[in-house]
């Protein structure tokens, strides 16, 4: 199979990348790298079915071929995390919204027979409660909620995805990814899990934004990946939106302990209010749990890893790396 993923060398497109090399199909990924690395990619590409380009979606002159040449396109690329999109309310709504549109109007001229997986968030539902998080409720953004750009930009993804898969036949299936943690994930741009990891082994305060009452649903990016590659191939998906994550709840301060626990960490809580963390007035937004009857009723699939699994294989990998750069240092500077 011939695969485009746009935002390829980011933390899930990097794992799309790496999904797909390992079934041995040729992959193109196309990034900026305005908050993917090189790094992230640097494994493949010694394989030869694989090619990066960097490169912005919006101007990007040979989208029209690379469209053509694929059997499957994972959009992924947006502007994302929460730092960035509170400092770029402008660009986040550009690049999401201009970028899909660029994808979805290719795919519909080179006749729309690329299976395509547009990437939505749970960040549409707002502030809803847990037993409304259903693709079919109705969704309310205020204006003058902080992350009212990213949720709207979201959802009109959504809105184009449907358009063009009535409109023009494209098989499409919108996905509202919930909460996504993994290797190769960044705390820098507000991501919580690899924060309280990287405080957890340095014996630092674990800082928990708000209350800590808040809860959120964490689905490893692997579990992710292999599911939107069901979804892809499941005609009874193509036009809808569906839900996809883990829908056990868990509250942020909680999390907190629970990975304190598994670093066997001495690390004190601080909790820090949100106008100190961002820099502005921020809601609080008390839950994110999806239900998935719509997920589940598409494609048959099994969570591989739990949150404490993940949270296991983070500490680990992050335990090997600093071995590793303590062993490359020179001996001056470690004595």
């Amino acid at each position: 199979m011939r695969v485009l993923v746009t935002g390829g060398a980011g933390f899930i497109g990097s794992h799309i990348v790496e999904h797909h090399l390992s079934r041995g199909d040729q992959v193109l990924a196309l990034d900026n790298l305005s908050t993917g690395s090189e790094a992230n990619i640097a494994p493949f590409l010694r394989d030869d079915n694989f090619r990066f380009q960097r490169g912005d979606l919006l101007s990007w002159t040979d989208l029209r071929s690379a469209v053509a040449w694929s059997e499957r396109i994972y959009h992924m690329a947006a502007v994302v995390g929460m730092f960035h999109v509170l400092e770029r309310p402008a660009e986040t709504l550009r690049t999401n919204i201009d970028g899909c549109e660029r994808v979805l109007y290719e795919a519909r001229r080179t006749g729309g027979t690329a299976e395509l997986v547009v990437a939505s968030s749970s960040s549409v539902y707002g502030k809803q409660s847990t037993d409304r998080m259903r693709e079919e409720c109705d969704i309310t953004i205020s204006p003058g909620e902080a992350l009212a750009n990213y949720a709207l930009s979201k959802l009109t993804n959504e809105l184009q995805s449907a358009a063009y898969a009535q409109k023009n036949g494209i098989k499409v299936v919108c996905v509202r990814l919930f909460n996504t943690i993994g290797p190769r994930q960044s705390g820098m741009y507000g991501f919580v899990v690899p924060r309280f990891v990287q405080q957890a082994l340095a014996h630092e305060p674990i800082t928990v934004f708000g209350d800590g009452t808040q809860t959120r649903s964490f689905c490893d990016v692997r579990d992710i990946v292999a599911m939107l590659d069901q979804l892809a191939c499941t005609p009874a998906a193509y036009g809808k939106v569906v839900n996809v994550g883990q829908s056990r709840e868990v509250t942020i301060q909680a999390l907190a302990e629970l990975v304190r626990s598994r670093c066997n960490s001495r690390s004190e809580l601080k909790y820090i209010p949100y106008a100190q963390a961002y820099n502005k007035d921020f809601a609080q937004i008390p839950q994110r749990r999806p239900v998935l009857d719509r997920l589940h009723g598409l494609i048959h699939f099994r969570h591989a890893w739990s949150l404490e699994r993940t949270i296991d294989d983070l500490v680990e990998r992050r335990r090997v790396a600093s071995v590793q750069r303590r062993v490359s240092e020179p001996a001056t500077l470690r004595a």
